[in-house]
Parts: C-alpha cells; sequence; structure tokens
C-alpha cells in the first residue's frame, strides 16, 4: 500500500471551520484521496466555463463535469452533474446549466465552481465506505454500487480499520460475489487493488475520528484495478464520549467475587411474605450458599433467623455482593455506604431508572459507584444464579442443576424463559445473569469471565443492543477459541432511517451492522429465543466436527430428503460417497434401499441393520459428522433405537473415536423418551422434526470453524 500523508489530511480538516460545513468538497475530498492511495480520476477546479473547457482539453476528453458546492451533498438531485462531455461547446453548455440548476435547487448555496474531472474506465460498479456506528463505532462498508444501490442493498460490513484478509471475506460475503470473479466470459476484478482500496479507506476512517462518513459510489472495479468516481467526505466535529473502561485483570477480580462470593448483603431484607427482599434472602437461605448471608434492614433485629443490621455499615467484614432490593429512589444513598464499606459489587434488583425515562436517577448511581469503584449489576433485574455455589441471589424461582451453559438475558421475561426452559429439558447451567439496564456491568464483562470460568462451555447472551460493540468483539475474539458464543439479538428493525449523508449511511440499518460484526467476531447469531436455548443445550454435548463431510443414514426416505434440505440450509456438506464405502454401506442395506448419501436402509429393517450402518460411519475416518433419521416401528421400537445408538456412539468414544452425531425421531410419543434418553448420553436428539438436529449442528459447525478447527 502507498504511504499515507497524514499531515496533508490532518491540513484540510484543520482548515474547516469550526462549527461550520459538514461536508468536504470535492477538491478536498481529493486531497484526502491522495493522502491514503484512493485511486481517483484527475480533475480540477474551473471558477469559469473558459476554464472548465481548458481543464478539459488538458485532462482529454470525454470529461464529468460536477457541481461544487459544501451546502450541496447529493449532486445529482441538483441536477449538478454531466457525464460523457465531449467537446469544448459541450463544456461551455454544461458547466452553465449545472450551476443554473444548482441555483435553481439551493439558491442559498455558496457555489464553489465546477469539478472537471476524467472519465472513469468502465468496470463493475461498487461502493466502499464507512460509517461512525453508535454501537460498534468506525465500519467500513463494501457492496454493490451505482444507482441501485439503496434498492439491491447488497452490502456487508466489517469492524474499522479492517486487515486485508477482512477486506478479502467482504468480496466474498455479498450476494452479487459472482460477479466480480467474472461471469459469462467477463474478466474478474483485481481483487488485491479492490481488497487495497477498502483497508485505505478503513484506516483513514479510523484515523479521523472527526470524520463521520466516507462514500465512494461508484468506485469501478475492473481486470487493471479500481478507480473511485465519486468521493463523499462527511464530518462530525463532536467526539464519542467515551465510557469508563476497565481492564482484562480489573474484570475478572471484581466478576470473581461477584460470581464466587464469600459474603453477601441483602439491603431491603425483609420477613414479610410477597416482599422482593424476603424472596431474595429465602433463595440464598435455602439454595444452600454456604458464604455468609447479613439482612440489611433499619426495622428489624432478625430476618429468617438471621441477625438483621440497620446499616451496610454495621455488616461485620467486608461482603462481596450486596444485593439491593428497595425502592429505586432509595439506592443511591444506599450505593454511597456500599461504596464507604468498600463492596465491590451491587446488584441492583429494583426497577424505575432509565427504563421509565428517569435517566438523572440512572446517572446519579452511575457517578456513585464510579466514585467508589463499585461495579453494578443492573438496575431492573431479576437478579442472578450461579449455580456452582449454590447461589440463588434472586426473588424469581431458584434452580439447582449444575452444568456448562451460562445464560444472560438483557429482559427479565426472558430469563424467566431461560430457567423454564433449563429445568424442562434437564440443562445444567453454570450461571443464569440477568443485566437490565446495563448501568456498567454488561455483555462483555460476562464474557471475559466465562470464558475463564472452568464451569462454563458454552456462554448463550440474549441482548436488545450493546453499549459498546467493539469491547464485546473483543471479549468474543479471546472467548470464542475456547468455548461458543451464542447470542440472540433482539429487534431486526432497520435504523436506516435515520438522517444519512450518504449511500453508506443509509444502508448501515441496525441488524446489517450487527449481522456482519457478529459473524467477524466468531458468535453464533440465533434466529430465535428457542434457537438460542437449544444451541446452548446442545453445544456441549457435541465434539468438534474434523471435517465437512456428514452422512445422513435413515430409515424413512421422507426424512431423508428433508435432512438433506436442512442439511443445505445450514451451510453444511453433504459427503460424495466414494464408491468403496458405498460397496460397505450397501452390504448391510435391503436391495430396495438405497445408498449414496442419504442412505436409506428403509424402515422394515432390524436394530442391527440401524447399528451396523451408525458403526461404519462412526468407523470410516473419511465421514465426519452423522444424521440420523429414525422412523417408528414394531421391528425397531424408539427405546432400542435410542439404547444401541447410545451405546454404539459411547464404544467409539472409549476407543478415542468422537464424531457429531445428531437424530431426528418420527414416531408416536414414544419417540420423546427416547430423544431425552439419547441427549444425556451424547447425542442431539429431538422427535418431530428433521430441522432443529440439523441446525444445532449447523452451529457446532459455525463455531469450530470460528475457533480456527476447521480451515
Amino acid at each position: 500500500m502507498p504511504r499515507q500523508d497524514k499531515a496533508a489530511v490532518r491540513a484540510v480538516l484543520d482548515a474547516v471551520p469550526a462549527g461550520g460545513r459538514r461536508a468536504l468538497t470535492a477538491p478536498e475530498a481529493k486531497v484526502i484521496a491522495d493522502a491514503y492511495g484512493i485511486p481517483v480520476p484527475a480533475e480540477a477546479l474551473a471558477e469559469c466555463a473558459d476554464d472548465a473547457v481548458a481543464l478539459a482539453d488538458r485532462i482529454g476528453f470525454p470529461v464529468v463535469l460536477k457541481i461544487v458546492s459544501p451546502d450541496i451533498v447529493h449532486k445529482t438531485d441538483a441536477g449538478g452533474v454531466r457525464v460523457g462531455v465531449a467537446s469544448p461547446a459541450d463544456v461551455r453548455t454544461a458547466f452553465t446549466s449545472i450551476v443554473a440548476s444548482a441555483r435553481a435547487y439551493s439558491p442559498d448555496a455558496v457555489i464553489r465552481g465546477v469539478q472537471v474531472q476524467q472519465m472513469v474506465p468502465s468496470g463493475t460498479e461498487v461502493l466502499v465506505g464507512t460509517v461512525t456506528d453508535p454501537t460498534f463505532g468506525k465500519i467500513v462498508a463494501f457492496g454493490l454500487g451505482g444507482v441501485l444501490v439503496e434498492v439491491l442493498k447488497d452490502i456487508t460490513f466489517r469492524l474499522a480499520p479492517a486487515s486485508r484478509d477482512d477486506a478479502l471475506s467482504m468480496l466474498d460475503s455479498i450476494r452479487a460475489a459472482e460477479i466480480l470473479r467474472g461471469v459469462r466470459g467477463g474478466a474478474a476484478v483485481d481483487r488485491a487493488a479492490l481488497a487495497s482500496l477498502i483497508v485505505a479507506v478503513s484506516e483513514l476512517a479510523a484515523d479521523f475520528p472527526e470524520i463521520a462518513e466516507i462514500d465512494l459510489n461508484p468506485v469501478f472495479a475492473s481486470a487493471g484495478g479500481v478507480m473511485a468516481a465519486d468521493v463523499r467526505i462527511l464530518l462530525d466535529p463532536v467526539p464519542a464520549v467515551r465510557r469508563r473502561t476497565y481492564s482484562r485483570t480489573e474484570i475478572l477480580a471484581s466478576m470473581r467475587r461477584l460470581m464466587e462470593p464469600r459474603s453477601v448483603a441483602v439491603i431491603g431484607a425483609s420477613n414479610e411474605d410477597g416482599k422482593i427482599g424476603n424472596s431474595v434472602m429465602r433463595n440464598l437461605v435455602d439454595g444452600g450458599f454456604a458464604g455468609e448471608i447479613h439482612p440489611v434492614n433499619p426495622r428489624a433485629d432478625d430476618i429468617l433467623g438471621r441477625k438483621a443490621y440497620k446499616s451496610v455499615m454495621d455488616v461485620p467484614g467486608e461482603p462481596d455482593v450486596a444485593v439491593f432490593a428497595i425502592p429505586a429512589k432509595l439506592v443511591a444513598s444506599a450505593l454511597e455506604e456500599v461504596g464507604r464499606k468498600g463492596i465491590p459489587n451491587a446488584v441492583l434488583i429494583p426497577s424505575g431508572f432509565a427504563e421509565t425515562g428517569e435517566h438523572a436517577l440512572q446517572d446519579e448511581i452511575v457517578a456513585v459507584a464510579e466514585r467508589h469503584g463499585v461495579r453494578l449489576l443492573g438496575p431492573n433485574i431479576y437478579g442472578y444464579y450461579s449455580t456452582w455455589q449454590d447461589l440463588c441471589a434472586t426473588f424469581c424461582t431458584p434452580y439447582d442443576v449444575k452444568g456448562g451453559v451460562a445464560l444472560t438475558s438483557q429482559s427479565g421475561g426472558i430469563g424467566m424463559a431461560i430457567l423454564g426452559f433449563a429445568r424442562t429439558t434437564k440443562t445444567g447451567v453454570s450461571a443464569i445473569v440477568g443485566l437490565g439496564n446495563k448501568s456498567d456491568l454488561d455483555e462483555d464483562d460476562l464474557l471475559t469471565w466465562f470464558g475463564e470460568d472452568p464451569h462454563t462451555q458454552c456462554i448463550a447472551m440474549h441482548l436488545e443492543d450493546l453499549k459498546d460493540g467493539r469491547a464485546f468483539v473483543e471479549a468474543a475474539r479471546a472467548t470464542v477459541p475456547k468455548k461458543p458464543v451464542v447470542v440472540l439479538k433482539a429487534g431486526r428493525t432497520s435504523a436506516g432511517a435515520r438522517a444519512a449523508g450518504s449511500h453508506t449511511g443509509a444502508l448501515a440499518g441496525d441488524d446489517a451492522v450487527y449481522e456482519d460484526i457478529l459473524r467477524q467476531a466468531g458468535v453464533i447469531r440465533a434466529p430465535g429465543l428457542n434457537d438460542m436455548l437449544e444451541y446452548a443445550r446442545a453445544l456441549p454435548v457435541l465434539p468438534a466436527p474434523r471435517g465437512d463431510n456428514v452422512v445422513i443414514i435413515t430409515g424413512a426416505g421422507g426424512s431423508g430428503v428433508l435432512l438433506s434440505d436442512a442439511i443445505v440450509d445450514n451451510g453444511l456438506s453433504l459427503m460424495e460417497i466414494p464408491p468403496d464405502l458405498d460397496a460397505a454401506f450397501k452390504a448391510f442395506i435391503p436391495p430396495f434401499g438405497a445408498a449414496g448419501n442419504p442412505i436409506d436402509i428403509t424402515g422394515g429393517e432390524p436394530p442391527s441393520t440401524y447399528e451396523a450402518t451408525i458403526r461404519l460411519g462412526l468407523e470410516d475416518p473419511r465421514i465426519h459428522a452423522l444424521v440420523l433419521g429414525y422412523w417408528h416401528t414394531i421391528v425397531t421400537p424408539p427405546m432400542v433405537f435410542a439404547e444401541l445408538t447410545a451405546r454404539v456412539v459411547a464404544e467409539f468414544r472409549a476407543r478415542g473415536i468422537e464424531k457429531p452425531v445428531v437424530a431426528s425421531l418420527a414416531g408416536d410419543v414414544e419417540v420423546e423418551e427416547a430423544c431425552q434418553y439419547l441427549y444425556e448420553r451424547g447425542v442431539v436428539a429431538y422427535p418431530y422434526t428433521t430441522e432443529k438436529p440439523v441446525e444445532v449442528l449447523g452451529a457446532k459447525y459455525r463455531w469450530a470453524r470460528a475457533a480456527g478447527l476447521l480451515t
């Protein structure tokens, strides 16, 4: 890449009057483009028609003419563009017409002249740009460009600055990626040049925070290189307010005391049934928490058989956590005492803060906490569960089934859905945490902790927004190589309708950005609540695949077709069965069955046929994952199928051969018990669905790729 001239860019930006215009002029944008090696046409500014003719003659016909005005951002809308101007006479006419159209469009606009520009060589029209996203900061965009860009919306996003690998991945991430490779005899575009352009634009945006948006549209990409026909740069001189950040060491230290406390104070503890403070105390006591529990209530001497304290200042020692069960208006003063006491964590159950419009009250408690170094969980939450500590610090129903799944939710209602699902499916959890308003602690803090927690094998998070998208991505990237992260992002509606000064800005709707950036971070995005919960339940059960070859073994041809569809829908690969393996499978199935893939053993086969084909699928190293389709028959009842499958999988596991095995069971209600039996023994099985088992297998594959386990 060419050397960057940051001083030239700084000179242009510093020359823009403070608090003045937002858009750079075309000549200013060209200086910046040249400074960062962004290929743009030869051009110059003409202040009169004679200048325009002279410049066109020097640049060479045909040329493009564009109005230059700091007050006119969308030149085409103002009639301020003429393309393919081929003679001196046409230049004069175009100059006069452009200026007249611009004055009619915006009578008060300052017009500095007309830009005379070299005609750009033909090529595929693409867009490269950047925006400042409220969640993720600077992001770079790439997609099809031209006049239909906002109609087609074929665009992808990455964090800026983007690496060369990021840029190359963007070329393959749009729906029209095949066009860039060359179709119908056309030459492929210069991918290296296009990737370099994406990197340069992303670095420009990252290097200068006051650049709000960059829009290169169209960029003409061809086998000979790339050239941006139009460069639009918008400024935002107001710097973003940065949140307080904590180091990884600080996060882990405070989170350890939150999730593994030795002493808990309950502020607002009560003896009165129906009170939140009573429910929290009962859950802590009845849940078997082995640490100290200190109720705090100025009007009680004893709560649930434990000494009560008038103030948290009277509590002996230094508790690790203070759980608040008092009205919102009393929180700030009590939090002052918590801070003076040196308690590092406050769990704020009360509602009545920002979620109800009381932003000032929430700002006050955040200021108090920051002054004393207290980390806040909440407010407006149901509390949290840390099952391996027998800690149930919540006013909701208790849960104590220990396991490897950590679940978080921004919503209390979703938190209770998580609880019900865990109970119904017997899912063991390491923690369930409510985040509520996220006044302080949020998903990146929890990811940092759960990424290191030996009890946690998989993390699933429901979120409505992210306070600091970059911090989340950083935490996710550190966690994903070790364990899967599943995210349910609520709210898919676009924010593209907000005021945007460029095509890139208009295309950067919330969900489009979240979709690409979450994928870039390596997390698995779940389409719905049940999907998130099923992924979280299944991923710790399934071993990681070691290759792409998936084989379907089914007793029902119809199920095999649907399972094949699901394989394609989830981006998986049906193995092309080699002749020797095909012959090996045929040896076990009747003549009217079908080898190939799916392998249809037919529904009337005895248990021995299921067992023989499953054994072969596990034995052959060329097969990397098995999808089983069972059909309920009297010949092979559901529990017989479940028991033989679990036995064979366990036998191979004992031999060191582990492959992901998922199953779809079609039949009467007995298949429900068979599925539960299989699940508990390492085979992810579902009744009445061919889609769900393949979806969770697809999620496991997505994690394996993100974790670098598959190329």
